[in-house]
């Protein structure tokens, strides 16, 4: 089963409301959001020994990727054209 065939409601809504591409982009960005929020849970469970506190050095780095493209998706969705 692919991605589209998986978020084909989802898709449907948003291709609807916003075009076909800036729908697909909207919905890789929820599912983005979704795993960002699923490693920062597990970031709570596996805090770094040198970094009380704070989640170890992978967990850091994949945050902060899905970060960046979250914020890369953005400026694609608000793009005026």
């Amino acid at each position: 089963m692919t991605a589209v065939d998986r978020h084909r409601d989802q898709l449907e809504i948003h291709e609807t409301m916003m075009g076909a591409s800036r729908g697909r982009l909207a919905i890789a960005l929820d599912l983005l959001t979704d795993a960002l929020a699923m490693v920062g849970q597990h970031g709570v469970y596996c805090q770094s020994t040198r970094h009380p506190g704070r989640p170890t050095l992978d967990i850091a780095v994949v945050l902060e990727q899905i970060g960046d493209a979250k914020e890369l998706l953005q400026t694609v969705i608000e793009r005026k054209e």
